[in-house]
């Protein structure tokens, strides 16, 4: 008989992830693979007008600063095509080689066709087959796309959208179905039809010359249980990488909470490859953010790491002081503006745990957890703040400038840990 014990200490994981083929992003010698045996990929989308090429080549490095390891433009308009080749070169002068994904619909075969320096400049193009015309001139354009695709050896993303749906095939599916014994609800057909419009194009894709590990599948909607379903159904029928994201999550905490429910879900059941989280920034809201929350969805399912994590208290009647919260957004930052150099000068720092307690009630047993962890004195309690690393307290910080040495503690602990005369030693032993 299993014991309670027993059966809590083997609690599930994710699903394994399900076996795809990969395809490949390439820009000079670096490359980002989607699918196959590769980590699940961050993406993102610039939001300035991709005429300025200086404002978009800024962004651009922002979003990949923040984590985003393919980043899509806007490719509408000639001029928008024409700056394209300047958006890279002054990527390329910053040193960022972040792929780009150019975003095309209704016109995307022109553009691709009359402007070959862009479509050489993208390392991806994303195609929406319900925005190429109708019948056959659909048939042609989507052609056209693929035929530059396979002369500049690129891969696609067919991205298949609820408000942009091929509305012959829908309407020729909704036909079928009133014919059915038991007609399905209106809502079912519909995202029946999402999955045979990626499916079908990408074995077009594939019957015009290009290779089946050149691309990538989404069926995206705006409501969470829609996108399980669509996804679940998808990755059923074909083994092509997947992109997840709502095609609207929102704003504020209504797009976060959208997109952590439904991605969650399909993420644990092993299913998806890249992810982007579209939220709609507030005036003057950084577009990082979106970066920020797939890569904190990632790494609170175990399935990536990118940054140590920073485990504070909620905060109660016990904590009626500030103190804590300000550390912890303050370690927080100060965590994220440091790993763009940490990545390379400590490999592994980014799965650290850092705690920032408020009170004597979890605080001590919560930091002892952490890697390293300061518990802050609450209300009333002993102004002081004892600080422990690897689960033993080693110091107590008392005054006015906590904050500051318990920084400076973390910068130790991470050269200490992380830094290449330990690691050195450590492979010595």
């Amino acid at each position: 008989m299993t014991s309670q014990i027993d059966t809590i200490g083997c609690l599930p994981g994710p699903a394994a992830r399900r076996q795809t083929r990969q395809a490949i992003c390439r820009w000079g010698d670096h490359a980002v693979r989607i699918g196959g045996d590769a980590p699940v990929v961050v993406q993102s989308m610039t939001n300035t007008d991709t005429e300025d090429a200086i404002a978009t080549a800024i962004q651009v490095k922002e979003l990949a600063q923040a984590g985003s390891e393919i980043v899509r433009i806007t490719v509408n308009t000639p001029e928008a095509a024409r700056s394209v080749p300047a958006i890279r070169e002054q990527l390329d002068r910053m040193g960022v080689a972040v792929p780009l994904c150019g975003d095309f619909h209704f016109n995307g075969h022109k553009l691709l066709s009359q402007y070959p320096d862009c479509a050489q400049a993208l390392s991806k193009y994303r195609i929406n087959p319900g925005n190429m015309g109708g019948g056959r001139r659909r048939d042609d354009n989507f052609a056209q796309m693929v035929e530059v695709a396979c002369r500049f050896d690129k891969p696609i993303r067919i991205g298949v959208n609820w408000g942009s749906l091929d509305q012959e095939l829908l309407a020729r599916m909704m036909d079928e179905n009133s014919q059915r014994a038991e007609p399905l609800d209106a809502k079912a057909v519909m995202r029946q039809a999402l999955v045979v419009s990626a499916i079908s194009n990408a074995e077009r894709a594939q019957a015009l010359g290009l290779p089946g590990n050149a691309i990538v599948l989404s069926c995206k909607v705006s409501h969470v249980q829609d996108l399980i379903a669509v996804y679940r159904d998808l990755s059923a029928r074909c083994d092509y990488p997947l992109h997840l994201g709502l095609t609207e999550a929102g704003m504020g905490t209504k797009g976060v909470v959208a997109s952590t429910a439904a991605l969650a879900v399909l993420l644990q059941e092993g299913i998806g490859d890249t992810i982007r989280i579209s939220l709609t920034p507030e005036p003057g809201g950084d577009r990082a953010r979106e970066v920020i929350v797939a890569q904190e969805i990632l790494q609170t399912m175990g399935l990536r790491a990118f940054t140590p994590m920073v485990i504070a208290c909620p905060g109660c009647g016990r904590t009626t002081s500030t103190v804590f919260q300000e550390l912890a957004d303050d370690i927080q930052r100060f965590l994220r503006q440091k790993m763009p150099g940490w990545k390379t000068k400590y490999p592994g720092v980014e799965s650290m745990n850092v705690a920032v307690m408020g009170c004597v009630v979890n605080g001590p047993g919560e930091s002892r957890h952490a890697d390293i962890g300061i518990s802050l004195p609450g209300t009333g309690e002993v102004p002081a703040a004892p600080v422990y690393v690897d689960g033993q307290r080693t110091v107590t910080l008392k005054g006015d400038h906590i904050a500051q040495e318990f920084q400076a503690i973390v910068e130790q602990y991470i050269e200490r840990r992380y830094g290449q005369p330990h690691r050195s030693q450590a492979a010595s032993e």
